[in-house]
């Protein structure tokens, strides 16, 4: 019997006036079970700096052989797995709490940036063989999203447990004035994909 691996995989609260994010929404309706990982769901709340202390709360106890962190990227028309985190809180909207930093670093005297340690690559060519869009991204951006993945990529430097992120696009029922999105469906599928590859 093959040992299974822990995954801690979170998704986001809604946030800038949305009723539903689809970060959440695809990540509490996969299975137990991806190939040989085991999976643990956290929502958390989209909020700098605790959205990670949440986070990390949840790996202390689960000790997990990954964190999987998804969140939404609304404009962006496929599945996006981040290849990198700044060290830089710039925010265009406030976050849930009424914070809206400008020009702040993550962590004081921290690295300008950390590399994701899960195979990206990987992830999009597997997204993209269930026929979905993905591409490989560059920049997660400098709100919740971006602060999360560079603290938990600080927090496990150095260590065993791979950090990711993947950026999802907005569901049909979020999409204005001809803006892109992908069905609660595919980005589910698309999630499952990425976590076979891990």
């Amino acid at each position: 019997m093959k040992t299974l691996r822990r995954l801690l995989i979170t998704g986001f609260e809604p946030f800038g006036g949305e009723s539903v994010n689809p970060s959440w929404e695809a990540v509490s309706r996969l299975p137990d079970r991806v190939g040989d990982w085991q999976l643990t769901r956290l929502r958390v709340p989209t909020v700098f700096g605790l959205a990670g202390e949440k986070a990390l709360e949840a790996a202390e106890t689960l000790r997990p052989d990954a964190v999987l962190c998804v969140g939404q990227a609304g404009g962006r028309a496929g599945v996006t797995p981040e290849a990198v985190a700044v060290n830089l809180r710039e925010a265009a909207i406030p976050d849930n709490a009424g914070s809206r930093p400008v020009n702040e670093p993550v962590m004081a005297g921290g690295p300008a940036a950390y590399f994701a340690t899960v195979p990206v690559r990987e992830m999009v060519r597997a997204i993209r063989e269930a026929d979905i869009p993905a591409s490989l991204s560059l920049s997660a951006g400098a709100f919740v999203c971006n602060d999360l993945l560079y603290t938990l990529l600080e927090h496990f430097d150095g260590s065993d447990t791979r950090v990711g992120f993947i950026h999802v696009p907005f569901l049909p029922e979020q999409a204005k004035n001809g803006q892109p999105s992908l069905t609660i469906e595919k980005i589910t599928l698309a999630l499952q994909r990425a976590i076979e590859v891990l």
